[in-house]
């Protein structure tokens, strides 16, 4: 596959498009975020721990549902979900991604506030109620390491490729933005910054190919909210 192929055909239909929508908002919202969660929490009695489980909980189960869908059926390799090497001209315009990112976030958090948003949440509200080096690094590894990489492998590397090829760049990052927003249900103070960085990580998958720049942004742009989420 050169550089670009992705862009233009894969072999997927409709079917596992549907599928794994499917499992995400029906599985994963309804059956994890509010069942499973709630007997994590009665494990536990903390958010953060819970929390952080319903997270790995979650990656296991829509890269599972990814590999058994749409990846092993057809003998396909994780590079067909952006699991690929890309041009070292990138890697300097990293760090201008993750300013962009972090200016956007900010504009759309301070714009929202003006509405009454806050970007609190049980799960950061608990980790700043308990602040040690255990829980960080839990906060780091849940926020910083887990979610960047089974979303933009699941968002961008296939939700997003998949609209690519039917609809375009454009409406591709629009409606994967979307998706993705609406899968951080029911957080919904955070939608709004999970938009745009929606539509910086489709971008930034557009330009080079792969999902691993993502990967690299979306981590620090998590780990520096986790950071000042416990010094704030």
């Amino acid at each position: 596959m050169n550089v670009s192929a992705w862009k233009q055909k894969d072999t997927w239909t409709g079917k596992e498009f549907t599928l794994l929508l499917l499992l995400e908002f029906i599985f994963v919202i309804v059956v994890v975020k509010y069942g499973v969660q709630s007997l994590y929490l009665s494990w536990f009695n903390n958010t953060l721990y819970s929390g952080t489980l319903t997270g790995l909980t979650i990656a296991i189960v829509l890269m599972s549902g990814l590999y058994f869908i749409a990846l092993r059926p057809q003998n396909l390799s994780w590079r067909e979900v952006g699991i690929r090497s890309f041009s070292t001209k990138y890697w300097w315009k990293i760090p201008i991604w993750i300013l962009l990112t972090i200016i956007l976030s900010v504009a759309v958090a301070l714009l929202t506030s003006l509405l009454g948003n806050s970007v609190d949440n049980s799960k950061t509200e608990s980790l700043q109620q308990n602040i040690n080096l255990f829980t960080i690094l839990i906060g780091i590894i849940s926020a910083g390491v887990v979610s960047p990489v089974y979303e933009e492998i699941f968002y961008r590397g296939f939700i997003y490729r998949w609209l690519r090829v039917r609809l375009g760049m454009n409406w591709g990052i629009m409606i994967s933005s979307l998706i993705f927003t609406i899968a951080h249900f029911p957080t919904l103070n955070a939608m709004p910054v999970n938009f745009i960085n929606g539509v910086v990580f489709a971008w930034v998958y557009e330009k080079t190919g792969s999902v691993i720049p993502g990967m690299i942004i979306h981590g620090v742009f998590n780990t520096i909210a986790v950071v000042l989420t416990v010094t704030g």
